[in-house]
């Protein structure tokens, strides 16, 4: 399945049909340009590169010019590409929008967790820290890390403070709750990685492929126990 580019818009509720609210994330799905095709007879593999917002031709080099020229499409602001098993049904300069999503019930979606900056192993790794008395002088603080003389080395991998997030994360098999093809925004439901307004890919599930959700309520009802019958009086 070919990988969308769009925009992070925030987050929000709907209601489904059953009245329970639903967190969502709204997405702007494209609109995606071809910019470019690879072939297995040409490139050794099928992928399509797919353009996606604008970009100001001062602000391209002699080389990224050349680039947009020689294909005949408009300089875009950020570019992906990603595998398919036939580029053959693409052709440069198409434009792809959200409509490629109808039919589809997960998604994952790609992009760049929240950065946190340097944090300590309390936050980073939810370590449990000491007491919080007055008395103790080990809070929120790291603890051992290693033994003495031997092997007198910290090994590899230890969890230890340091930067948090900023890193390409992917949210795999959210269910997709609305496609608006008309403004281009799709509705998934939960939450997916980065701030508001950054570029995030969407592509169908690797693993839920096209099941469909259980949209089944199973609401708990009230059922009229049956009267307990009179224990019999005690013989005397």
């Amino acid at each position: 399945m070919i990988r969308m580019l769009g925009t992070k818009l925030g987050m929000t509720r709907v209601f489904d049909a059953a009245g329970d609210s639903v967190p969502v994330t709204v997405i702007q799905v494209g609109p995606c340009k071809v910019v470019d095709v690879r072939s297995k007879e040409k490139n050794g593999y099928n992928a399509v590169q797919l353009g996606y917002g604008t970009r100001k031709e001062k602000t391209l080099n002699k080389a990224e010019a050349g680039y947009f020229k020689k294909r005949n499409v408009e300089p875009q602001g950020h570019l992906e590409e990603s595998r398919v098993p036939d580029s053959s049904v693409y052709q440069i300069g198409q434009v792809l929008d959200v409509g490629i999503f109808e039919g589809i019930h997960y998604v994952d979606v790609t992009g760049v967790s929240i950065g946190k900056g340097f944090q300590g192993p309390v936050k980073r790794w939810r370590f449990k820290g000491g007491p919080g008395g007055h008395g103790s002088n080990f809070h929120r603080r790291q603890g051992s890390i290693g033994s003495n003389t031997d092997p007198a080395r910290v090994f590899k991998g230890m969890k230890m403070a340091g930067r948090m997030g900023g890193v390409q994360r992917t949210a795999m098999s959210l269910q997709v709750i609305q496609t608006d093809k008309e403004n281009n925004v799709i509705l998934i439901k939960g939450s997916v990685p980065g701030n508001d307004n950054e570029i995030v890919s969407v592509r169908k599930s690797l693993k839920r492929g096209d099941h469909k959700p259980n949209v089944a309520k199973h609401i708990a009802k009230k059922v009229d126990k049956p009267e307990k019958a009179e224990k019999p009086a005690a013989k005397k």
